[in-house]
């Protein structure tokens, strides 16, 4: 009777452990389809970075794994507008400390009009008043340099530096204000690598420099409709909160993609660009092979297949 029971056992122990072992196999061939999937990625980034006559620069992170994506992710480059991603998260945490108001109104005044806007240069004759809120969405969504510049006027230069340095970005920088030709003769640029724009986008997305509500409006506006390699790049019902920039020999587009799964921040940058219409194409390009991995992912059970009601 003992030794029965003593076989009984041991047959329980070797089914549990058969059980355990077929179990971590499926689990393990899940890992490995996805780990498949992500080098297939990769090896149309490098196929589309092989094709550019420029230099590339890259940091994909998926938000709800953590895993990353990089290429030349330390490189300094000039950012062109999307250092306006900077301008504005100062804009709205000055705004939660009580420095400034959203509603508040700024004269915009002949002296303070630029170039590269396709609004504000051509209004306010002879003085025309706007909200800051109302600056900060024509600076995202149209580029504004003339409200950029107001905005940076507003805020100040140097606390936006203070801010990027307290976060640990130290290779992100606003060192001259838009238009500034003399400036940029002079070396100084508007400079920031993949990863630190990667992280400074995490950053904001977690929580950990905005308030739940500042955080909201501040992707709400980075997401309004505007001329964007990356939200060229994706599905017509996906939101992309991004912002393009543009310089000579310079194309670059930092921003996050929301999707309900694997929300994900990509960080495309380009300079020594031989052809410029090249550094939006490759963009669009990287932007579109990474949405097709990200949208497989958020569509597919762990072993790839897509459910669906046909």
């Amino acid at each position: 009777m003992a030794n029965c029971f003593k076989n009984r056992k041991a047959a329980f122990i070797i089914l549990v452990a058969l059980l355990m072992i077929s179990i971590s196999a499926d689990l393990l061939s899940a890992d490995n389809k996805a780990n498949l999937l992500e080098k297939r990625l990769i090896g149309e980034i490098k196929s589309i970075d092989d094709q550019l006559d420029g230099l590339l620069g890259l940091a994909i992170k998926d938000l709800s794994t953590g895993r990353t994506i990089f290429v030349n992710e330390n490189e300094v480059f000039p950012q062109a507008s999307s250092i306006k991603i900077a301008v504005l998260l100062e804009v709205f945490k000055q705004a939660e400390e009580g420095q400034l108001k959203l509603d508040e109104f700024i004269n915009l005044t002949p002296e303070a009009k630029v170039g590269g806007g396709l609004i504000l240069a051509y209004l306010g004759y002879p003085s025309l008043k706007m909200s800051i809120r109302d600056l900060a969405v024509l600076m995202v969504v149209l580029s504004d340099n003339t409200a950029t510049n107001l905005l940076i006027d507003r805020v100040g230069m140097k606390s936006i530096n203070n801010r990027l340095k307290s976060l640990g970005l130290n290779e992100t920088r606003l060192q001259r204000k838009m238009m500034d030709v003399k400036a940029a003769e002079e070396g100084r640029e508007n400079i920031s690598t993949p990863l630190e724009m990667m992280t400074l986008l995490e950053k904001i997305y977690k929580g950990q420099i905005l308030s739940s509500a500042s955080r909201q409006e501040f992707f709400n506006i980075l997401a309004l409709p505007k001329d964007s390699p990356l939200q060229q790049a994706v599905a017509e019902d996906v939101v992309v909160a991004d912002k393009p920039g543009e310089l000579e020999a310079v194309r670059c587009d930092s921003g996050l993609v929301f999707l309900k799964k694997h929300p994900y921040i990509i960080c495309v940058m380009t300079t020594y660009l031989k052809s410029e219409a090249e550094g939006n194409a490759t963009i669009k390009k990287i932007g579109q092979a990474a949405f097709s991995y990200f949208d497989r992912l958020e569509r597919s059970s762990e072993y790839g297949r897509i459910v669906s009601e046909k």
